[in-house]
């Protein structure tokens, strides 16, 4: 069974959330995630079950360790965890969700000690010439809260039976067991080199909730590298002119 924790989220953007333990309580979090903890907190480093698992985590990418933050004072104290990059966090009462949701490998910060964080499902994506990222699910189970992060806006939709919805994977941030989900490739060479979209979309059938972000880490993370070059092609290109007209100005040209 899970610890019954209390929560604040902070912020509107770039927000954090305050976790409240009672004495002998504790919350689970990928390592790197704290920002702030206050006296009587206890830091626990483990695979999270065992060597299996801590593997798993590592092959797609993820932390191979888990780190439980314990409250070993005899009053309550708190922890704190900041989302990553700009968006929201979402609070996911697995209780009242069926025990169970699904999640982006990069949509997990942290849950209450008791819930299980699996690998639950890996599909390689965009092979050759176009690139692309792998699409990684983290199973949460159990009876308490846990905590998920969304770039941008969060958008959430409540499907109907055999209703479906077709989303770029990386905007998928979590989503109910109850959902059948599906990568299929976009097909059209066209599409592939001059849409501007994603190569694979993940199908999402319901019944069940689903959590969208607007700003996927990667488009913005894209969009950075893409401003980033193009400062610097105009810088050597600026400096180009600018030696061509000092060496035409030094030879008497």
């Amino acid at each position: 069974m899970a610890d019954v924790i209390d929560y604040q989220i902070f912020g509107d953007d770039l927000q954090l959330v305050e976790i409240e333990l009672d004495p002998g309580e504790g919350v689970r979090a990928e390592a790197g995630t704290m920002t702030y903890m206050e006296d009587g907190i206890e830091m626990q480093t483990s695979t999270g079950g065992g060597l299996f698992k801590g593997f798993k985590r590592m092959i797609t990418g993820e932390s191979f360790f888990i780190t439980t933050f314990l409250n070993r004072a005899q009053s309550k104290s708190r922890v704190a965890f900041a989302a990553p990059y700009p968006g929201k966090i979402v609070p996911l009462d697995l209780t009242a969700l069926g025990g169970k949701f699904l999640c982006q490998k990069d949509s997990f910060l942290c849950a209450a000690q008791g819930i299980e964080i699996e690998v639950a499902f890996t599909k390689k994506l965009g092979a050759g010439l176009f690139g692309g990222e792998g699409f990684i699910l983290q199973r949460l189970e159990g009876d308490g809260l846990a905590f998920v992060h969304g770039g941008g806006t969060i958008i959430e939709k409540e499907l109907a039976a055999g209703e479906t919805l077709r989303v770029d994977t990386g905007c998928l941030v979590a989503f109910a067991p109850t959902v059948q989900y599906d990568i299929k490739f976009v097909g059209g060479f066209r599409n592939a080199l001059f849409g501007g979209e994603g190569l694979f979309l993940a199908s999402m059938t319901g019944p069940g909730k689903v959590y969208l972000q607007s700003l996927p880490f990667s488009r913005l993370a894209d969009r950075i590298l893409a401003g980033l070059k193009s400062q610097v092609g105009e810088k050597k290109g600026a400096a180009g002119i600018g030696g061509n007209v000092l060496g035409k100005f030094i030879s008497g040209d």
